[in-house]
Parts: structure tokens; C-alpha cells; sequence
């Protein structure tokens, strides 16, 4: 029943579905990015960083969880990528890092950097988080430069590295591709999404009207970035491997064909940019609700773009240095067992997702006021 190429499209998607949850979570770095522009005082910044900063553990614990999951499940990609474009992927692991160290040590007592240096960390966790992987997802489409030999691990000399990257730049190389189009996109998504959640979760009329107005300029030029990259990706070429002889070649139009032969997927996309663009409405007009659709949305949207990426025998990580040496579900899974092993152990997520939901409902029953942060014992 579970063969290896249904598990190998059953856990395309479940990491599909956690690059989606940790794109919408990027909310808390675009709001920690408006740190400044929304809040005028120390006050309304104690508010916005106390609001984001009961979420942001879910983000970093989706971003955890999606590295692991691809180590695990596409373990070729994980040595090829994340070994390959280390500079790109410890840049991640950094700004995330200081993150953390922000939002523990910020109002700590005896702080001898001061909490401005602390402000700081998360103004360069806003920015360059939703950047840098905005741009790493983009090369899934784009491709980067590198080879695959499986023959290396036969290599009795030392050299016995399967996956070698062919540029010194290890994924620096991608900011001069039209993946940073997409690294713009989503950094300026999490931005709104980060407006819609401080409209949902403050009650400071002031902030919340400034986020308004932000939330309303803002709305324009990210879908200028995103449909520019999206019709570059639907009228571009792709890569797609025989399904007989696992031949990579290229194809004109493939995603938009692929949209074609997949109509769930292509309703999923459509709904999602519709969700999106009503939550940016919603926002423009100040709504609460904005940020339920603009999440939603967005979770469906990139879900959609992700499994377009690597369904229907496309190549999720095409090699611009060597075609044959590019990656899909079928040449980089792991082995049946393991996959077998993870599927079981995957039946628990729902059970995650449940705690998720409950302790998320519960930090977010009503709107976070300065009286109350300040009545508080913990405060970020």
C-alpha cells in the first residue's frame, strides 16, 4: 500500500505544508522589521515586541522542524543545499539566533548592552529572516551550481563528498537571480502579515491606526514583487525528469502545465491569492479579521507553489552547473524503511497541531494592552 513513490509525494507534502506554516509565522519578523516606523515611543515598543514576542517561538520551532524534516526525508538535498550554500544557510542560522537572544535578555535586569542594542538585533532578524529565505526557497525554481556524483562515496583517496558546489560564493550567488524577486516578496508579506497581527492582537487605537495606514502602502508594492515573480515562474522554463529513465530535461511553460494537470492544486493557488488580497483589503480598512485571511492565504498559497515544485516529476532543485545532477523527490529520498518509519511517527501531528492551536488560542483571546504588559512579571 505505502510504496515508495506514494511516500515520497506524501512527504513532499507535509514539508510543503511547514514551509507554508513558517512563511505565515515570518509575521513576527515583519513586525519586529516596523519596530521603529510603528512605534513613536518606548511604550508603544514594549507593546509591539510583547505581542510578537508570544509567537515567535512557534517560528523558530517551524524553522527546526522544516530543517529536519528534509534531513530526514530528502537527505541528498539537505548535504547539497545546506552543506552547498552554507554562507546563505548560516546567515539564516544567525539573524534567528540573535533573535532569540533579543527577545530573552531585552528587559533583563542589569543589561549592559541596553535594550536599544537588543531593538536592534530584532530590526536585523525583521529584515534579513524573511530575505534570506524568501531568496533560498526562490532557488527550489531558479536552480543554483552544483554537481551530484554518487560515484565520490566509492573515492578510497578522501574525496568522497557526493554533492559539490561549483561557485566560492555557496549561495550568495542567488541575490543575482530572479529568486531575490521572491526574497523581496516574502519579505515585505511578512511585513503586512506582521501589520494584520498587531490590527488583531493590540488595543492601542493610536498603534493600531498607524499599523492601518502602513498596512495600506505596504499592500501595492508587495504584490508588484510577487506577481512580477510569479509570472517569471508560470512563463519560464522548468525541469522535468522521465519518468522511465529519471533523464532531466528542460521544458518550457512547465509549471504552468503542471497548474494545468493538477486542478486541485491550481483551485488551491487561486484561493490563496484571492484569501491574501481580501486579507489586504481588510487591512487597508483596519479590520481584525485581516490577518485570518492573509494567513490563510497565504498558508495555502506557498503550500501550492511548493508542491508545484516538486510534484508531477519536476525538478525541486534544479543544478544550473549540471543538468543531470538536479535533485527531485525520486533521486534524493530516503529509503522505503525510513520513510515507512517517519510516516508512523508522522501520525502524531495532528495531535502537535492541536496543542499549537489550543495554546495559540489562549495567548491570543484578547488584545494586548501597555497596562497590561506592564502589570505583567514577564516582559519581553
Amino acid at each position: 500500500m505505502f510504496t515508495l513513490d506514494f511516500l515520497q509525494h506524501y512527504w513532499w507534502f507535509l514539508i510543503s505544508l511547514l514551509g507554508a506554516l513558517l512563511v505565515f509565522l515570518l509575521f513576527v519578523q515583519g513586525g519586529q522589521a516596523l519596530l521603529y516606523a510603528l512605534g513613536r515611543t518606548e511604550r508603544e515598543r514594549t507593546l509591539i515586541v510583547n505581542s510578537l514576542g508570544r509567537k515567535w517561538e512557534f517560528t523558530f520551532t517551524t524553522l527546526v522542524t522544516f530543517g529536519g524534516a528534509f534531513f530526514a526525508s530528502f537527505p541528498l538535498f539537505y548535504s547539497t543545499s545546506f552543506g552547498g550554500a552554507c554562507y546563505v544557510w548560516f546567515a539564516i542560522l544567525m539573524v534567528f539566533v540573535i533573535q532569540a537572544v533579543a527577545y530573552e535578555f531585552r528587559h533583563k535586569p542589569a543589561n549592559v548592552l541596553g535594550g536599544k542594542t537588543f531593538n536592534v538585533f530584532m530590526l536585523v532578524n525583521g529584515f534579513a529572516g524573511p530575505l534570506l529565505l524568501g531568496t533560498a526557497l526562490g532557488t527550489l525554481y531558479t536552480g543554483a551550481p552544483f554537481t551530484v556524483d554518487r560515484l565520490n562515496m566509492a573515492d578510497m583517496n578522501g574525496d568522497n563528498i557526493i554533492s559539490q558546489w561549483t561557485t566560492p560564493w555557496h549561495g550568495l550567488e542567488a541575490v543575482a537571480s530572479p529568486a531575490l524577486l521572491l526574497g523581496i516578496a516574502v519579505a515585505l508579506l511578512s511585513m503586512l502579515l506582521g501589520c494584520h497581527h498587531l490590527l488583531h492582537d493590540t488595543g492601542d487605537d493610536t498603534l493600531r491606526e498607524r499599523t492601518r495606514k502602513l498596512a495600506g502602502r505596504g499592500a501595492l508594492p508587495f504584490l508588484l514583487f510577487f506577481l512580477a515573480w510569479l509570472a517569471l515562474l508560470l512563463t519560464g522554463e522548468g525541469y522535468a525528469a522521465d519518468p522511465d529513465t529519471g533523464v532531466i530535461v528542460a521544458e518550457p511553460y512547465r509549471y504552468l502545465r503542471s497548474l494545468a494537470r493538477m486542478p486541485a492544486l491550481s483551485c488551491t493557488l487561486i484561493s490563496g491569492i484571492i484569501l491574501v488580497a481580501t486579507g489586504l483589503l481588510k487591512g487597508c480598512r483596519g479590520s481584525r479579521a485581516a490577518i485570518r485571511f492573509s494567513g490563510t492565504g497565504t498558508v495555502l498559497t506557498v503550500l501550492a507553489l511548493l508542491l508545484l515544485a516538486g510534484w508531477n516529476g519536476t525538478a525541486y532543485y534544479p543544478s544550473v552547473a549540471d543538468l543531470q545532477s538536479s535533485l527531485t523527490i525520486r533521486n534524493s529520498s530516503s529509503s522505503l524503511f525510513t520513510l515507512r518509519v517517519m510516516s508512523v511517527v508522522s501520525l502524531l501531528i495532528p495531535i502537535i497541531f492541536a496543542y499549537v492551536f489550543h495554546a495559540w488560542r489562549a495567548i491570543s483571546n484578547r488584545p494586548l494592552t501597555s497596562e497590561e504588559v506592564e502589570a505583567e512579571e514577564h516582559s519581553y
